[in-house]
């Protein structure tokens, strides 16, 4: 689902504080993901966002294009009951978020939690 659908599917999302987790964490692809935890719904999800072009304007400005809503792409991956048991069971995750396929040390970390 898009980001907009993913807010759109229960309100709670959009009000609740949200932990941001890093946004270099890696998949088997190119493609870096950004892990986040709503606090009132206990949902850690996985955000892939495709690489934005960058544009030159006719003064030499650098802009990066903004992503559109469809590329934004959400996946739940752990109902986590609180941000307590969330950092017990990501202890360490600043460490592994950049290596190659930290995705799947994320999925062992939290594989003891019910999943969406």
């Amino acid at each position: 689902m898009n980001i907009e659908e993913f807010y759109d599917a229960d309100e709670r999302r959009r009000d609740s504080e949200e932990l941001e987790l890093g946004g270099e964490w890696h998949g088997p692809g190119p493609m870096p993901y950004t892990l986040s935890y709503v606090v009132d719904t206990g949902e850690l999800y996985l955000m892939a966002a495709p690489e934005a072009e960058a544009i030159e304007d006719g003064f030499g400005d650098i802009s990066v294009d903004d992503e559109s809503v469809e590329g934004l792409t959400v996946e739940i991956i752990a109902l986590v009951p609180s941000a307590d048991d969330l950092h017990v069971a990501l202890d360490g995750w600043e460490t592994e978020m950049g290596t190659p396929n930290s995705i799947e040390w994320l999925r062992a970390r939290v594989s003891g939690f019910p999943s969406a």
